[in-house]
């Protein structure tokens, strides 16, 4: 039995949900440049995002193997988990970091979809991926903290509650590691939007809901404070071997969108009096791009496999991400190529799928960035930034 074939039980139960939302529906909220509300509603009623939630705080207490077959499938069923994957994620650094406190508080809430986290505040329009050179800071005065500062390319800020900081707490100059000195907060967005938080919203070519935050003097609980004031880049990273395993997942169930979408229709148009499936310079593309999705398929299930065992896996995370975000868009490009004319058609739903997976090419961590990670931190090699 394949890792794959473990999880069928899932795979059903999610697509039964996602059939009940047709391609008309994703069609639809792509052309008004909306957001798929009652989807989101639907898979948080079920209890699918609460899935890396333990028991005890109203979740599913499942694996991150689990949750990624759940996010595969949505994006396999022709959705976009892209609009909640947040919601699933997010909470870990509340999960591992924040005290029992905070998790009674927020925790069976967000499970019950009561409240969304859905958010993180870390980006910067100055810093980018040069996160320890982040600009916003947060000042402590009593019982608050006081934060200036301006975030970019924010997601799902609209359609969430809560979001999780990334702030300075110490200025860059005064700390020995630049890695240290920043912290994590949680933001109630329905008491600070419009009362310190400006949110600026950025049209984008996914329709995908993204922001730029202005903050002037927003006032933060200190309460509000994940973990120990200083640590929050460290809190940081530990959660984003989840995030880009889940990502890989996403590609993954996209990849195989567009190879069952390609391989469908190139079975059935026929040109020269034969079906262009038929031709090898048709064949070969779409081969290629499905031996490439097997292979990142079997990477993120490593991931997992490591992850859910408490063991180290930044390399695997990273390759997963990597391999399945390259083969999606090979997919893609063999989709579009091959329906021809029709691929631009919204109708065929290629190109809204197309535009979806290129983002992963570049976020939330860019190609480049993974072969500096593997450079350095598996083959040894000089850090080269």
């Amino acid at each position: 039995m394949t890792a794959a074939d473990q999880y069928g039980e899932i795979r059903e139960a999610v697509r039964a949900l996602c059939a009940e939302f047709p391609p008309e529906y994703h069609r639809g909220v792509d052309e008004k440049r909306g957001y798929p509300e009652a989807f989101v509603d639907a898979l948080t009623k079920a209890g699918w995002l609460a899935a890396l939630i333990p028991e005890e705080y109203g979740g599913s207490g499942l694996g991150l193997a689990e949750a990624s077959v759940i996010m595969e499938e949505i994006n396999r069923s022709g959705g976009n988990s892209g609009a909640c994957h947040g919601q699933m994620y997010n909470m870990g650094t509340l999960l591992r970091h924040g005290s029992e406190t905070q998790k009674r508080l927020y925790l069976p809430k967000i499970a019950s979809g009561e409240l969304r986290l859905q958010s993180m505040g870390v980006t910067e329009p100055t810093t980018g991926t040069d996160t320890t050179k982040i600009k916003t800071k947060a000042e402590r005065k009593g019982d608050r903290y006081v934060v200036n500062g301006q975030k970019v390319w924010i997601s799902r800020v609209q359609h969430s509650d809560l979001m999780i900081l990334l702030a300075r707490t110490t200025p860059l100059a005064e700390v020995k590691r630049k890695s240290e000195g920043m912290s994590i907060f949680i933001v109630d967005l329905r008491e600070a939007i419009g009362s310190g938080m400006t949110v600026r919203p950025i049209p984008n070519m996914v329709n995908h809901e993204t922001n730029e935050l202005f903050f002037d003097n927003l006032e933060i609980p200190a309460e509000n404070l994940i973990g120990e004031e200083g640590q929050g880049f460290r809190y940081i990273l530990d959660g984003l071997n989840a995030e880009r395993t889940l990502i890989a997942a996403e590609c993954i169930g996209d990849g195989y969108w567009f190879v069952d979408k390609v391989t469908a229709y190139a079975k059935e148009r026929t040109v020269f009096g034969r079906p262009i499936g038929q031709n090898q310079g048709v064949q070969f593309p779409i081969a290629e791009s499905f031996i490439e999705i097997e292979a990142a398929n079997l990477m993120r299930f490593e991931a997992c496999r490591l992850f859910d065992a408490h063991q180290p896996c930044g390399a695997q995370a990273n390759m997963a991400k990597y391999l399945a975000a390259k083969a999606s868009w090979e997919a893609a490009n063999a989709c579009i190529q091959f329906h021809g004319g029709f691929g631009f058609a919204s109708e065929y739903d290629v190109e809204r799928k197309f535009r979806e997976t290129r983002l992963y090419q570049v976020a939330p961590i860019s190609t480049n960035l993974i072969l500096s990670y593997v450079a350095e931190h598996v083959l040894g090699l000089p850090r080269s930034f």
